[in-house]
């Protein structure tokens, strides 16, 4: 399937990584059951935090040499804080181009970037005071140091609740009362109105005032170009026409030197991606289904690279108008659904387990996870049909599709038209299970570069397919939950909350404790699953066939590519 939504990132940052993500792969396989939490397959699921990179030091690469990665959309947005801009592969893109204050670990677990800070940490915790001391050598390519300006006009677009800025998350910048200058130039206090455990996640990536000044700027400065940076990279060329986008080293970076000469970005459908690896024109590309693992796993100079990460597959219910509208209509779509099917299907023949998820925030290998599913988590085709009777959808005529008052109950399924052979798949078999419960689906397919902007954002579906990557922040999912206002959605796309909802995921992100912090999002979780919000499916694996000999990259676990230390063996 594709749609990115990193939240991801995103990823980390706010929608972290939101962000939304192609699913790559296909399906083969028979529908079958699991305990909830465990693989849907014989094989294990990798452990929290592995990964799988070739970890080779700087000196035993050579210097120079090309990358060549498939992305599925076009990058149109290059702010990825914008509504538009919320895609894995912007922030895969632009953390090359601009400051990554924190880096994560395999684990998840934040780590500062002695490129861009000397120091950061909590100064004071009456108000809670940040402290970030800023490397004097950092500059933006108009020749600009780093200074609190930056940090300023990023708060003042997220935080400040301006609806003229088309964000997606304000989460955490809301909660700052003051951004200023420190001691010197080189250093920015933050102070917060009220406590915010994970702030290592905000300002990362981190904007220029000078392209964030202003409304205009924020929302449509940053179309389909990066006017400044900041980065290792910088932007060597950009082909519209053939969807293509080269990065190269910046000479002005003050950092340790990239090994590669350049990273090229190709814009390719997930079918065309696979063969363009088979035909050596692109270096890694995704095997997470049992099809392309089989096209994949004996494949000449290749290297099957597997590990663990946050990333899950779920299908959004629109509870803006329609049918869904009625959260009991939206109980009766998740007992017609069979999860631990389709986690079947997505898992037959691969070589590490796909766990059915129970839980929103925290994937099942991960510290934190509970399974809150509980009924509506569970298959059950005549409950399904008793909620439906008892709302007054009945079996009318033929086709066995209910209706009531004159109106069927018929969804549209939105799908990009980059959805591959899983996610069509997937599709086809939850419409084959409403229809069993006497729900029609149609499958509409949209132009990829129009799915998140035209159909998600706009609430412009019934269902939706994707997946939400690299949110090892919980903090980051407030926005998918919370209750839309003032016209701002955030990431709700199906704009379904409640006050208890917003209530708790409030209180979670200004809870210090950890453990506190944890149960928090775990009642939340409950209310989202009573709620209807979405049919939450697996965790997704983490299979990529990557060129042998590419060191220093692959699958990194729950956290960052250092794509300075890529590159390919002497």
């Amino acid at each position: 399937m594709t749609g990115y939504r990193i939240r991801g990132r995103r990823l980390w940052p706010a929608v972290a990584l939101i962000a939304l993500c192609a699913l790559l792969g296909g399906c083969t396989g028979a529908h079958g059951r699991a305990a909830p939490g465990t693989s849907s397959s014989s094989a294990a699921v990798p452990a929290y935090g592995r990964t799988d990179v070739n970890p080779r030091p700087r000196g035993e690469l050579r210097q120079g040499g090309t990358l060549t990665l498939p992305i599925y959309q076009w990058l149109t947005q290059f702010n990825y804080y914008q509504a538009d801009g919320t895609l894995d592969d912007v922030f895969t893109v632009v953390s090359m181009l601009e400051p990554r204050l924190f880096t994560r670990d395999a684990e998840g677990a934040p780590r500062r970037a002695p490129d861009y800070l000397r120091s950061a940490s909590v100064t004071s915790t009456t108000p809670q005071t940040v402290t970030y001391r800023l490397n004097p050598e950092a500059r933006w390519s108009d020749g600009k140091p780093l200074g609190w300006r930056d940090f300023a006009a990023q708060w003042r677009a997220l935080g400040t609740g301006d609806a003229r800025y088309r964000i997606a998350d304000p989460s955490g910048y809301e909660d700052i009362a003051s951004v200023r200058q420190g001691a010197d130039a080189h250093e920015v206090k933050v102070t917060f109105k009220r406590p915010f455990a994970e702030w290592q996640r905000l300002f990362t990536p981190l904007y220029p005032a000078a392209g964030f000044g202003n409304p205009a700027d924020f929302n449509t400065g940053w179309q389909g170009k990066a006017p400044i940076t900041a980065g290792a990279f910088r932007i060597g060329s950009l082909d519209d026409t053939g969807q293509t986008l080269t990065l190269v080293p910046d000479p002005a970076w003050w950092g340790t030197h990239p090994r590669l000469d350049r990273v090229v970005f190709r814009t390719l459908d997930p079918t065309t991606a696979v063969q363009a690896f088979l035909n050596g024109e692109i270096d890694a590309v995704n095997a997470a289904s049992a099809d392309l693992y089989d096209r994949l796993k004996h494949a000449g100079d290749t290297d099957i690279r597997t590990g663990s990460a946050w990333d899950d597959v779920q299908v959004a219910l629109n509870g803006a108008a329609g049918p869904l509208a009625d959260v009991q209509v939206r109980r009766a779509v998740l007992r017609a659904i069979d999860r631990h099917a389709l986690a079947e299907v997505a898992g037959t023949g691969l070589p590490v387990g796909v766990p059915l998820l129970g839980n929103h925030f925290f994937m099942t290998n991960q510290p934190g996870y509970a399974d809150n599913s509980a009924a509506l988590g569970t298959y059950d085709l005549k409950a399904a049909e008793r909620i439906l009777d008892e709302q007054g959808w009945h079996r009318t005529g033929t086709s066995g599709t209910r209706s009531k008052n004159g109106q069927e109950l018929r969804l549209r399924f939105v799908l990009s038209q980059s959805t591959n052979r899983l996610g069509l798949d997937l599709s086809q078999l939850i419409q084959q299970m409403l229809q069993r419960a006497g729900i029609a689906v149609e499958i509409q397919k949209v132009p990829a570069d129009d799915y998140l902007p035209k159909y998600l954002n706009r609430g412009n579906f019934d269902l939706a397919i994707f997946r939400f990557r690299g949110l090892t922040y919980p903090s980051t999912l407030y926005p998918v939950y919370r209750r839309p206002r003032d016209g701002q959605f955030y990431e709700n796309y199906g704009r379904i909350s409640s006050p208890a909802i917003d209530a708790l995921l409030s209180r979670a992100v200004h809870t210090l404790d950890a453990g506190r912090r944890n149960q928090l999002y775990n009642q939340a979780d409950r209310l989202i699953w009573q709620l209807g919000h979405d049919v939450l499916l697996y965790q997704r694996p983490q299979v990529l066939a990557v060129r042998k000999g590419l060191a220093n990259y692959g699958v990194p676990g729950l956290g960052d590519i250092d794509f300075t230390a890529v590159g390919w063996p002497r």
